[in-house]
């Protein structure tokens, strides 16, 4: 039913001139794609696990989000929602809280020690992963799937990638990070760490490896040219997470600036609020340019982080930081030539994170930009055949563990295509089932249940988890929240409304046929739909009954 446009409006004012082929219009059942889907970088068929939240079938709702993003607990938690940006719940009240069933499903999922089933016939081929932050391990995760055999190296001492150095405990618990890593280790997965690649061809014919993902995150920042006397510590925000968990009294009861706007920036202000010391963000841009979302400041400035905007570091003398203020013209932040003196004990640096790319320059074929980045074709892969790469790695990308995630499932499929000698057909997307397409004809009230929070005095005691999930009981009403939009959820309003009777009720879970010998078209089926799972269409020559 691609070729149906559902955004121009249907024209039931004179159609319903008889049945067959008298008829003009015919009503069709059709899933069309949900917002929340639709939005999600990861490709979660969220709509079809929630509606098994909706029964209470956790463990079925985790298979179903599994099937597309092994991280279910680590996601409830860090991800930045675009999917609930999408809800159409939004043009009633609230979106439905997705993260916080998701979160449910992943801790249940723990707690139960659910295995995730699937079944695979070995390939016989070999896949090299470098690098273990979520990209890789979603790579790994879905080529383990496919068949194929997969091996991991990390250059550091644990797996995780960004997850676990660049988010703290109080957003995201070691133990949530471990667990899930260790489930997909379990599947089969080889893990090498302490392992630098520096000859990435080399590393792929040692290892006889048929195929090589490169998920290489972004953990370097880009040096700042901030003239300085040398005369206070200043570091970058990765070595910071590091250094804290063996010298913390290094920011215990200090002044620290942090120069960044990003999440990254506020986590480890955040941080540095609980070691007793005051933490103060500079960005050099204004609101519009600050690549955090607005809840992850609010949260910062409710802990009592200081953000100042459009600020940036001139020099440092001593412990006296000389501030320029900014402005902002035609999207870019340029000094005003106008200066602020400020005192403190250390400086951050958070911002200008790149990946560090320099062992592939001298593999031919592989297009490094001027930042580190790669240039990929349509088919996820390099200029080298068999290399492909994904997450930090590739430009003109918003960063985010949810986008990596996504990456490391498009590229297995690529890479799957590859090893078979194939080439991958990207399924076509249907159309979104948008709000103005709805007919909410029933009853929508129902106020979403928000999670608790610490309260921020309490919170930057510990690093203790700020945001609580939601009891079991909150959790189905959340799912039972989903408005089903673009999929019918067998409301029995089509079957009700019929006045010809040309509806076949089939049972549950097989929804409903029309029988067109009944049908006159008159369309009061499409119009009373509320999840928009009927369209109608003109009518075809050859007539058979439609079953959803």
């Amino acid at each position: 039913m691609s070729n149906i446009d559902i955004t121009k409006p249907i024209d039931l004012s004179s159609h319903a001139d008889g049945t067959g082929p008298l008829r003009k219009l015919r009503p069709i059942y059709m899933d069309l794609m949900p917002p929340c889907n639709s939005a999600c970088p990861a490709g979660e068929n969220i709509q079809s696990w929630l509606s098994f939240a909706q029964a209470g079938n956790y463990f079925e709702a985790f298979q179903a989000l599994v099937a597309d993003n092994p991280f279910p607990a680590i996601m409830g938690r860090v991800c930045v929602k675009p999917c609930e940006t999408g809800c159409n719940r939004t043009h009633i009240d609230k979106t439905v809280n997705i993260h916080s069933v998701e979160r449910y499903i992943g801790d249940e999922a723990i707690a139960q020690k659910w295995d995730i089933r699937f079944t695979a016939k070995s390939t016989g081929k070999r896949v090299l992963i470098i690098g273990s932050g979520p990209s890789g391990l979603a790579a790994a995760y879905h080529l383990t799937r496919l068949g194929h055999t997969v091996e991991i190296v990390e250059s550091g001492d644990s797996a995780g990638g960004l997850l676990r150095t660049g988010i703290p405990e109080y957003r995201l618990p070691k133990n949530i990070l471990d667990a899930e890593i260790n489930r997909i280790l379990g599947m089969g997965v080889s893990l090498r760490l302490n392992h630098t690649v520096t000859e990435v061809l080399k590393e792929k014919a040692a290892g006889k490896f048929d195929a090589v993902y490169l998920a290489v995150g972004a953990q370097k920042i880009r040096t700042e040219s901030i003239k300085t006397t040398n005369s206070i510590p200043v570091t970058d925000a990765f070595s910071f997470f590091k250094e804290i968990t063996s010298n913390p009294e290094n920011y215990t009861n200090k002044k620290v600036v942090i120069l960044g706007g990003g999440k990254l920036a506020l986590y480890i202000a955040r941080s540095i609020k609980r070691f007793g010391s005051e933490a103060t963000v500079l960005f050099p841009g204004d609101k519009k340019l600050m690549p955090a979302y607005d809840y992850e400041t609010e949260d910062a400035l409710a802990e009592g982080v200081e953000v100042e905007l459009l600020k940036s570091i001139s020099k440092i003398e001593k412990n006296e930081f000389t501030i320029e203020k900014m402005k902002v013209e035609k999207g870019k932040a340029i000094g005003t030539g106008e200066f602020e003196t400020i005192n403190a004990d250390r400086l951050i640096i958070a911002m200008g994170q790149e990946s560090e790319t320099d062992f592939l320059r001298g593999v031919e074929g592989i297009n490094l930009k001027e930042d580190g980045t790669i240039v990929i074709n349509a088919d996820r892969m390099t200029g080298y055949a068999g290399i492909f790469a994904g997450g930090d790695m590739l430009p003109g990308e918003n960063r985010s563990a949810t986008i990596a995630i996504g990456h490391g499932k498009k590229a297995s499929k690529y890479i799957d295509a590859f090893l078979k000698g194939e080439a991958f057909a990207k399924p076509e997307k249907p159309q979104t089932a948008g709000y103005r397409k709805l007919h909410m004809w029933y009853k929508t009230d129902a106020p979403q249940k928000e999670q608790n929070k610490l309260l921020p005095a309490e919170a930057i005691k510990s690093f203790d988890e700020v945001i609580t999930g939601l009891p079991e009981k909150e959790v189905r009403y959340e799912a039972q929240r989903c408005l089903s939009c673009g999929n019918c959820f067998e409301c029995d309003g089509c079957y009700g409304a019929c006045p010809d009777d040309a509806i076949l009720k089939l049972g549950p879970g097989n929804r409903y046929e029309f029988i067109y010998d009944k049908c006159t078209g008159c369309g009061v089926c499409f119009e009373q739909c509320p999840c928009h799972a009927i369209e109608m269409i003109s009518e075809p020559s050859n007539t058979t009954n439609n079953v959803i």
